[in-house]
């Protein structure tokens, strides 16, 4: 019995290590603009629109981020993202180092609408569906101001299925 409560001692020990290291670890990421305050990435899901930032915009964004956004319009609507004209992501060729992902969907999988770094804004974005998929990753090297992206909600065109024309450069 000696070797069966020693046994829950370690589990529970290393539970309670791992949680705390997993706290400390969202600490150190949870620094953007989003709203709720404080987050770097988050579910979006704010029933009139808002916008979303790159951690410490308009100040230089940390090195050695990932941050996810995953906005949700309300059902039967598509979301419509622009970036503000204040707008600079670490340039290199096709984007491989800094930079901001955007797909179609829900998920890291979904349909790839564009990746985007440089001085130039991205173009306007338009779901085809309900939500969008963005992630923001920096390397290393070279920070740079990052990005305010704002979003709004609209009603697609009934002939269109899904429900959405999507607008984007691809």
């Amino acid at each position: 019995m000696v070797y069966g409560h020693s046994l829950l001692h370690v589990v529970a020990s290393l539970l309670i290590l791992g949680l705390s290291g997993a706290t400390k670890k969202e600490a150190l990421k949870n620094n953007s603009g989003v709203k709720p305050a404080g987050q770097c990435g988050t579910w979006v899901k704010e029933g009139d629109g808002g916008l979303f930032t790159s951690p410490n915009y308009p100040s230089k964004y940390p090195p050695g981020i990932e941050c996810v956004y995953i906005i949700e319009a309300p059902p039967r609507l598509c979301i419509d993202l622009f970036f503000d004209e204040r707008y600079s992501i670490e340039p290199s060729w096709e984007c491989k180092f800094d930079n901001i992902e955007v797909r179609d969907g829900p998920f890291g999988f979904s349909p790839i609408i564009g990746r985007y770094c440089g001085q130039t804004v991205p173009p306007f974005i338009r779901s085809s569906g309900r939500y969008l998929w963005i992630k923001f990753v920096s390397d290393g090297e070279l920070e740079a101001i990052g990005f305010s992206g704002n979003y709004n909600f609209t009603a697609g065109s009934a002939a269109v299925t899904p429900a959405c024309t999507r607008h984007s450069p691809l």
